[in-house]
């Protein structure tokens, strides 16, 4: 098989040209998936967390764990990191957030002496229930225009691209 990564990766680099007036090439704002997903996900967290602390008074990662736990109850710390692939200090946080405002509450140490799980509280499920109307009304947004097959077709691309993430991943941590 032939070895086109020169051309493949052609497609995402553009030239520029540096103080000293030397060309050189990097990735396109445009053209590279991986800089259009980091630029989507930034600005999609930054502008989320700011309408949900307004509105609601938690942040992006607080909404993150009323989701996480409302779809497994009982998670501990280290589940969740892993399944959202946040840091596990990002989500201590937010439980100590979230617990502080009455909306999750800690269960028992699980054997290994060290986790435990979270579950949401009566006023968690009822933020959680809340807030969901307006995530929903804020995905139709920047869905519009889009079909239901080319929302299929997205999903299923970014769920490939996870897939192959965690193979870079495992990679990177052998």
């Amino acid at each position: 098989m032939m070895d086109n990564s020169d051309i493949f990766d052609s497609m995402f680099l553009v030239d520029v040209t540096d103080d000293a007036g030397e060309s050189i090439q990097t990735l396109s704002f445009s053209r590279s998936p991986t800089v259009l997903l980091n630029f989507a996900a930034n600005r999609f967290t930054r502008a989320a967390a700011r309408h949900y602390q307004a509105k609601f008074g938690i942040g992006a990662m607080d909404w993150r764990m009323l989701v996480m736990l409302t779809r497994r109850p009982g998670a501990t710390i280290t589940e969740t990191s892993n399944t959202i692939g946040i840091d596990k200090g990002a989500v201590s946080r937010a439980v100590a957030r979230l617990a502080e405002k009455g909306l999750v509450e800690k269960g028992e140490l699980h054997s290994n002496g060290r986790s435990r799980g979270w579950w949401l509280t009566a006023q968690g499920s009822a933020m959680h229930a809340q807030i969901l109307k307006e995530a929903l009304a804020r995905q139709r947004v920047l869905l519009d225009g889009y079909s239901e097959e080319e929302i299929k077709a997205f999903c299923n691309m970014l769920s490939r691209f996870l897939d192959n993430l965690s193979i870079l991943t495992d990679r990177d941590n052998s």
